[in-house]
């Protein structure tokens, strides 16, 4: 399945790459209007260079925007959208066991964050409201921001590296100051994140009748964890239910 953000910045390129021509030979515009079906599969595996190039691009699209400009685009995107497989749109379809998850983890005063190689400011607008995780307590890839005549704006620059694979790692202890206790990943750019942390937990996407079934951009890491004796969830086996109610 194609991640959530994504569809979001797929949509807003075409529509720029449509209204620029001159952007028709430059990445990722390029193979977005030629259906490059090679740049789809590893944008959608994380590869980290197509996630480098979507990443640039991201930058230079809402650079001299204001934060709540950027949220206002977003907000509508999850209003208006929803995935293909689903009636529901994309914030009803929130992991109930991570909810609950969460809830525990928070009971035994842990401090819960949440790291994606997806955009940072992309997910603090649904964080609060969905996963009960405070916006300050998401880490992800971001635009730089300048202040500058009485108004934050964004950037056409990416602040740091890729929050991908060693990334992750680093982000986390940017933001944190600490390496994790705990940490649940579900892709091959989630195994240093594991890693690094003391206990591992690895999900499986194997339900492809409630969910979706895959392996594509997960092989690595399932046999890290089978070989390490990682906490290894099956969505098909082990959750009762997979959506929030």
């Amino acid at each position: 399945p194609i991640p959530v953000q994504l569809i979001f910045l797929f949509q807003a390129f075409a529509k720029t790459a449509k209204n620029n021509p001159g952007l028709a030979e430059k990445q990722p515009y390029k193979a977005l209007l030629e259906r490059d079906a090679i740049f789809f599969k590893n944008a959608i595996e994380q590869n980290p260079s197509a996630i480098k190039q979507l990443e640039v691009a991201f930058a230079q699209q809402w650079a001299g925007k204001t934060p709540n400009e950027f949220e206002a685009e977003v907000k509508e995107f999850y209003a208006t959208e929803k995935p293909l497989k689903f009636a529901d749109n994309f914030t009803e379809l929130v992991y109930k066991p991570m909810l609950e998850l969460f809830d525990l983890l928070k009971d035994y005063k842990y401090r819960v964050f949440v790291c994606s190689g997806g955009g940072r400011d992309f997910m603090r607008v649904i964080s609060e409201e969905t996963w009960g995780i405070y916006k300050e307590n998401v880490i992800g890839s971001a635009s730089e921001y300048e202040y500058k005549n009485n108004a934050l704006i964004r950037l056409d620059k990416v602040l740091g590296g890729v929050t991908l694979g060693p990334g992750k790692v680093e982000h986390i202890y940017a933001r944190t100051g600490r390496l994790p206790i705990f940490a649940g990943g579900n892709g091959d750019v989630d195994i240093e994140m594991l890693e690094s942390a003391k206990f591992r937990l690895f999900i499986n996407h194997d339900d492809d009748e409630r969910e979706y079934a895959y392996k594509s951009g997960a092989e690595k890491i399932l046999k890290i964890a089978n070989e390490n004796e990682y906490t290894i969830v099956s969505m098909k086996n082990d959750w009762k239910n997979i959506f929030k109610e």
